[in-house]
């Protein structure tokens, strides 16, 4: 949890997780569960525990369910409860010091108790092309590598090439020495919070955004700030009024996660104004560009700004990554940015894991050297699958809202009711999916569920069912 005074309950579920075990009580099972993550660190000392109402109904239990765990986890001295404070954590202090997580990435690890269906993460299986090219790796390139030491701080020089003529070819002239090669995109945003992000410096970030950012900008102690996004994407004018106080922008202009939004043309190049008139540093994370489901193709990245400040300021960084496109198992993302500021960034990885993976990178590279072909067929795949889920969900869930994505895997759905509930309900049915708060950095967006469409149609009809 970040370090606030309150635990949301909305958040506290969702670090929970699978709580309940069979043949134990259900207070029992809660108690055991908050005990696991006061013992690990993840509830800081003297935090508010959620009240009791506000969990039980997030975790779709009984109130006196709750009270009893909290009861129980006060005898074993983990909660301390005073009128008119609630309930604080009280924990071990010799198990060393605070470093709470918000555990947005939970969906990421291990669950409790397995689940019949997971639809709490958006990643798609590999393309087929991906087999063909590990089947094909050109061993006379790797012994090469294998007759070095494997250490490519900023990444194997073909693969820098390969990405940088991509960004070219897209509008953005590059050089291969403006980029980093990262261990995926979500290292590359925590490179970017840990080394440019001071404790109480106040970032912005979309309401919602993707929530690997907001658990990364709030670990390096930033003061989170949400700017809308509407059906047409960031809402520009929002972020003109407080962009002047703020360290660092974060933003998805296409293909935004978790809604699918790409900001039209005009509205890229007034964002690209708006940043460097103020001087804001601006993290463009396209990790999702090239997952287009629309006619209008992958959008450029956005344009420098005509007058950047300092080599740290008034500049844009941009984030891409071959796992959202190719597969998850690739392990291969990007950082483009001015000269200084890779170098800045290479000293921060290489001191993080001295270097991405050699084969990883020289797979990489192959693929993106057909990333046409693989854009057209994931875009292929993906229309199928959103045709098939929009008729289900007409037919059976005809109250839910949704914006139709213009790229992505997911649909962003205001359901009208509890959504934070009924992901808990859904869970003890055995499927898995995320709720609004995960992607707000205000644990807001209470009634949207993030619901991944690629699945194929029966078992999304399936999760669909059973989300009630």
């Amino acid at each position: 949890m970040a370090r606030a005074e309150h635990v949301d309950s909305a958040a506290l579920a969702r670090l929970i997780g699978g709580w309940r075990a069979e043949d134990v009580p259900l207070p029992h099972a809660l108690a055991d569960a908050l005990a696991e993550l006061i013992a690990g660190n993840v509830l800081v000392d003297g935090a508010a525990l959620p009240p009791q109402r506000a969990l039980a109904a997030a975790l779709g239990v009984s109130r006196g369910t709750v009270a009893e765990a909290y009861a129980e986890l006060a005898a074993r001295g983990r909660l301390t409860s005073r009128q008119g404070s609630g309930s604080r954590i009280r924990r071990d202090r010799s198990a060393g010091g605070d470093h709470p997580v918000e555990g947005r990435l939970a969906s990421f690890g291990r669950t409790r108790r397995p689940v019949e269906l997971d639809l709490s993460s958006g990643a798609l299986p590999a393309l087929s092309l991906v087999r063909d090219v590990v089947a094909a790796v050109d061993l006379g390139e790797l012994d090469v590598y294998l007759a070095d030491d494997g250490y490519y701080a900023a990444g194997l020089p073909r693969l820098r090439t390969i990405v940088a003529e991509q960004y070219t070819t897209q509008g953005l002239p590059t050089e291969p020495d403006q980029i980093l090669v990262t261990s995926g995109s979500q290292q590359a945003v925590w490179l970017c919070a840990s080394s440019l992000v001071a404790p109480g410096d106040e970032v912005l970030v979309e309401e919602p955004s993707y929530r690997g950012a907001i658990e990364a900008f709030r670990t390096a102690g930033a003061r989170l700030t949400g700017v809308p996004v509407r059906e047409d994407g960031l809402d520009l004018d929002h972020l003109e009024r407080v962009v002047h106080r703020a360290a660092l922008l974060y933003c998805q202009p296409a293909a935004h996660n978790p809604t699918g939004i790409s900001l039209p043309a005009a509205a890229r190049k007034r964002l690209s104004e708006i940043v460097g008139r103020h001087g804001v540093l601006t993290i463009e994370d396209r990790s999702c560009a090239d997952l287009v489901l629309d006619d209008r193709g992958v959008r450029p990245p956005l344009p420098d700004p005509a007058n950047p400040g300092s080599a740290n300021t008034g500049s844009v960084i941009r984030i891409g990554t071959a796992s959202k496109l190719l597969w998850g198992g690739l392990r291969v993302g990007w950082i483009r940015a001015e000269r200084p500021m890779i170098v800045r960034l290479t000293q921060a990885k290489a001191a993080l894991d001295l270097a991405a993976p050699v084969i990883d990178q020289m797979v990489t590279a192959e693929l993106l050297a057909q990333a046409d072909r693989a854009r057209q067929e994931r875009t292929r795949r993906l229309r199928a699958h959103l045709a098939e889920a929009a008729a289900v969900l007409a037919e059976r869930r005809p109250a839910w809202r949704w914006t139709p994505p213009h790229g992505g895997t997911a649909l962003w759905i205001d359901t009208g009711t509890d959504a934070v509930a009924m992901a808990e309900r859904a869970r003890r049915r055995g499927v898995l999916v995320t709720a609004g708060p995960a992607f707000s950095p205000s644990n807001a967006q209470r009634s949207h569920l993030r619901l991944p469409f690629w699945r194929p149609v029966e078992q999304f009809a399936h999760a669909v069912e059973l989300l009630e």
